[in-house]
């Protein structure tokens, strides 16, 4: 049995614990030889947690995964740093290349202060909603928590999909098309989101657990001391 199929094996027994969902994601067809390629986006204003976390869990989960693991800051506007929304400078971002990755995490932050950097200057900006709507092919897994996943409404990739963000930002995310779930992670395939602020660590667990297996996700909670909590959605039906 591959990690995949065990996978299905563990969630339909709901042996995943609190963050089991209602589906499982199908087997696939060949083991993945290379490296899981993560690229987490950052902008000016971006919150703090929101890219620490799924930073931290996926550079973490090599100690676990038998697949390597690679993790990069990326910037859609050719910025080298950033200023975080409390201030922190980040530094060393990488070029923008979504064709040189298997997930692109968007976070979020700014999304209360319309007036200052964050989602909303980016939203305005234009460049990076263009970028994420031209990043999309086969292949590719966009994902975003909190209000990051607004950046996907801007750029049309949450009309017409499950899909949810911050609580305080649902009814705009509904709004702009998106069927919003109440669940902290929204698994609709090549589209997975989360909800606000610490959901970053539900949202990396759940893909770790995903794309590298139970195993590696069981290891990480553990190293971490923290249990993921919450529902999963997903559209995919046990089979």
């Amino acid at each position: 049995m591959n990690r995949r199929q065990l996978l299905r094996a563990t969630t339909a027994l709901g042996a995943t614990g609190a963050l089991a969902g209602t589906a499982a994601v199908p087997a696939s067809a060949a083991e993945p030889t290379g490296p899981l390629r993560v690229h987490v986006v950052m902008f000016d204003g971006v919150e703090e947690i929101d890219f620490a976390a799924p930073y931290e869990v996926f550079s973490a989960s090599g100690f676990f995964a038998p697949r390597p693991v690679e993790v990069r800051y990326v910037s859609a506007t050719g910025a080298r740093s950033v200023t975080a929304a409390y201030g922190t400078p980040v530094r060393g971002l990488h070029p923008w290349a979504p064709d040189e990755a298997d997930l692109l995490v968007v976070p979020g932050g700014g999304y209360a202060r319309r007036d200052s950097p964050g989602v909303w200057a980016e939203i305005d900006r234009g460049t990076l909603p263009r970028a994420l709507a031209s990043a999309v092919r086969p292949g590719l897994t966009l994902s975003a928590l909190c209000t990051g996943v607004m950046l996907l409404s801007a750029a049309g990739l949450t009309r017409g999909r499950p899909c949810t963000t911050h609580h305080k930002a649902k009814p705009d995310l509904q709004q702009q098309g998106g069927l919003v779930k109440s669940a902290r992670v929204v698994d609709d395939g090549d589209l997975v989101t989360a909800a606000g602020v610490t959901s970053g660590l539900e949202l990396a667990l759940w893909l770790t657990r995903r794309e590298l297996g139970p195993d590696t996700a069981n290891g990480l909670e553990s190293m971490l001391e923290y249990e993921a909590r919450g529902t999963v959605w997903t559209s995919t039906p046990v089979g």
